[in-house]
């Protein structure tokens, strides 16, 4: 099974980057790598037709210069393409997201993360942010649901903050093997993994709800949501941008859910609302 590589130059490198990134996230690319000059984007070779860019708009914008070259790689090959870009994060001074083959910090939160194919290693700015809601807010003793978990770095540093249990839910089968070795590499024992949707969260019950996946999604799944969430119950939101807010947020509403805060990094939002 092979992936083909989209290596893109990006001028200027935002926000036309995280544009892309968005854009190609919603056609079957599953991975990506920023760059100096712009983005690596990864797609399955049996998920990719010729015409499938023609629906990358922001590549026809005339305010962005996006050029690109292509190649296929097999998957044994993506450790080595990976390494070579994946350095550790430190996130409000006292979070370390780092690869196996990285020293340990000082850090009070160590997370070792090794994604392959997955996403989620802090260094994009929506998981970076959820990591900051994470560090600041009470999980001790909370039932966790991390919705489209990626590689369970979320997860992973929740229980890390005394959250269990913990169900972490991903509809990609390597987001789904990549968070069981990840959960076992952290030796977090709360945590239990399962591939699928929305769909799977009939008659649960969560005191916390992460879900960092993409505007649609979360407009999409919202009622899903806010049905799980016990009384006075936390969800955090990311994946969209700052001007989608007021659209999230009107959804929020009609589901019960008030808006409490967000964070803002490089034009992506994370949102905390609470269940009234």
């Amino acid at each position: 099974m092979n992936y083909i590589e989209f290596n893109f130059k990006v001028t200027p490198l935002q926000p036309a980057s995280d544009i892309l990134l968005a854009e190609l996230g919603e056609l079957g690319f599953d991975s990506f790598v920023e760059t100096e000059d712009g983005l690596q984007a990864y797609i399955l070779e049996e998920y990719y037709k010729e015409d499938l860019l023609k629906y990358v708009f922001v590549l026809n914008n005339p305010e962005f210069e996006i050029t690109y070259n292509t190649k296929t790689i097999e998957q044994v090959n993506w450790n080595a393409e990976w390494e070579k870009n994946f350095t550790p994060i430190v996130v409000s001074d006292n979070c370390r997201v780092r690869a196996p083959f990285h020293d340990k910090g000082n850090e009070e939160y160590d997370i070792i993360i090794e994604p392959k194919m997955s996403f989620g290693t802090g260094h994009h700015a929506t998981t970076h942010m959820m990591i900051q809601h994470i560090l600041k807010d009470d999980f001790i003793g909370k039932k966790v649901l991390d919705m489209g978990c990626g590689t369970a770095v979320l997860a992973i540093l929740a229980e890390m903050r005394g959250a269990g249990p913990l169900d972490a839910i991903d509809i990609d089968e390597w987001c789904y093997l990549n968070s069981i070795e990840n959960a076992e590499r952290n030796n977090c024992t709360k945590i239990t993994v399962e591939q699928g949707d929305a769909s799977l969260l009939s008659n649960r019950k969560y005191d916390i709800i992460i879900a960092n996946i993409n505007r649609n999604i979360l407009l999409n799944d919202m009622k899903t949501y806010a049905n799980c969430l016990s009384k006075d119950g936390v969800i955090y939101l990311s994946g969209f941008y700052e001007e989608d807010l007021d659209l999230i947020k009107s959804e929020c509403t009609n589901q019960g859910l008030t808006y409490v805060n967000h964070y803002v990094k490089d034009q992506w939002v994370a949102a905390k609302f609470i269940k009234d």
